[in-house]
């Protein structure tokens, strides 16, 4: 149904890149930290984050703030970073993109307790459980060359479940 131009996933068969993804992840966090407010909780999130899981080869970053910090955070971002403009924009998450750097670079600025306050809590869950990690890998092996929309719809209803099930993964928050 896509045309020539629709994106699609494409997993990366590097396995330096979870390596490059973190290098750049320890500069940025310097970087971001001098200009986010004080309350800022900056982590690198995203499948380069867990050891096993299956990349696009991009670098997630995750920046929790108190919702009286949003704004200046969002200011902040706004400043160095492009807005992700395909992603969903509230009055407590804002997407950010770099990607002139290599790797690429999401930035999800949310709100502490936010809806959509989930990135760090997908990765600890994932870290904390191998089992979850293969079945989140099926499913990227399963939507590899297929339209982003489609698995990002797969990816969303896939951390739900696994959000929504707090028995889960012993001792995870």
């Amino acid at each position: 149904m896509g045309g020539e131009g629709t994106e699609r996933l494409r997993l990366d068969p590097d396995a330096a890149g979870s390596a490059a993804a973190e290098a750049l992840y320890q500069l940025l966090r310097h970087r971001l930290a001098a200009v986010l407010p004080a309350d800022a909780v900056i982590e690198h999130v995203g499948a380069t984050s867990v050891r096993g899981c299956l990349t696009k080869g991009d670098l997630d970053i995750s920046v929790q703030v108190s919702r009286e910090a949003f704004a200046a955070a969002d200011q902040a971002l706004s400043v160095l970073c492009e807005r992700n403009v395909g992603s969903v924009r509230t009055d407590t998450f804002s997407a950010f993109q770099r990607d002139d750097l290599r790797p690429p670079v999401g930035i999800q600025l949310v709100v502490r307790g936010a809806p959509l306050d989930v990135f760090v809590h997908f990765h600890d869950r994932l870290r904390a459980n191998p089992e979850l990690v293969e079945r989140y890998n099926a499913l990227k092996r399963s939507h590899e060359g297929v339209e982003m929309d489609a698995y990002r719809a797969a990816k969303s209803a896939f951390i739900a479940s696994i959000l929504s099930a707090p028995g889960e993964v012993p001792g995870a928050g």
